[in-house]
């Protein structure tokens, strides 16, 4: 069994421009998922795909470039095109997909997912933060009876997809198209591990996380 990682990077993004090499707690922010990766165990091959060669400035030893086509990069491009470009060019059973802008997720959260997917128990694996309080979708509440409130220690969880890691074996892709089967694992982080970097708002959220968490 094959197992590859592979970290999407884009150096020309809209909206915070930068944000995948601005320094963080002292070092850029692909540093923090460049470590997380490196330290998971059982991941044959580790890549970094980029359409920027700048990038490699950045990267550890162990971990590979691969050149990807800079149309990729358009604002247009959506995440299953780089999805299926990525397993276009590198063949394996199980695919672990991050990305940069999780700087806080943890080794033990994807080595945990990935054994679970490599098991057999489940088909893949992604990061959702627990939302344990009362929701509400298209003017409806998903989660509770209004007629019945419990309290919210009680209510049914909602879990929201945080983008951390998508872990999937190449016939979930090949047969469904999409990075999550019929049967996931869904790997809950907390509120830190949970940051994902779009806005300059996450960035400066982030900042206050390297100062809590170097406190600590």
């Amino acid at each position: 069994m094959k197992i590859v990682s592979f970290i999407p990077i884009k150096l020309n993004n809209q909206r915070l421009p930068g944000k995948n090499t601005m320094s963080l707690g002292g070092q850029p922010v692909c540093q923090y998922i460049f470590n997380t990766v490196s330290a998971v165990t059982g991941i044959d091959e580790k890549y970094v795909y980029c359409s920027d060669e700048s990038i490699q400035a950045y990267m550890p030893d162990n971990i590979k470039f691969l050149k990807r086509e800079k149309w990729l990069d358009s604002p247009e491009t959506k995440g299953l095109q780089i999805i299926e470009s990525f397993l276009n060019d590198v063949d394996a059973d199980i695919y672990v997909l991050t990305h940069a802008t999780s700087p806080f997720l943890r080794p033990e959260t994807m080595q945990k997912a990935l054994e679970r997917v490599i098991s057999g128990e489940y088909d893949s694996a992604f990061t959702a933060q627990e939302i344990k309080n009362y929701c509400w979708y298209q003017g409806n509440p998903v989660n509770y009876d209004l007629t019945n409130i419990v309290t919210t220690q009680n209510v049914e969880p909602v879990y929201v997809e945080n983008g951390g890691f998508f872990i999937f074996t190449k016939e979930v892709f090949t047969k469904y198209h999409r990075r999550i089967g019929l049967n996931p694992y869904i790997a809950v982080t907390d509120n830190i591990e949970s940051i994902d970097l779009d806005t300059r708002e996450d960035f400066e959220m982030a900042q206050a996380a390297v100062v809590r968490l170097g406190n600590k």
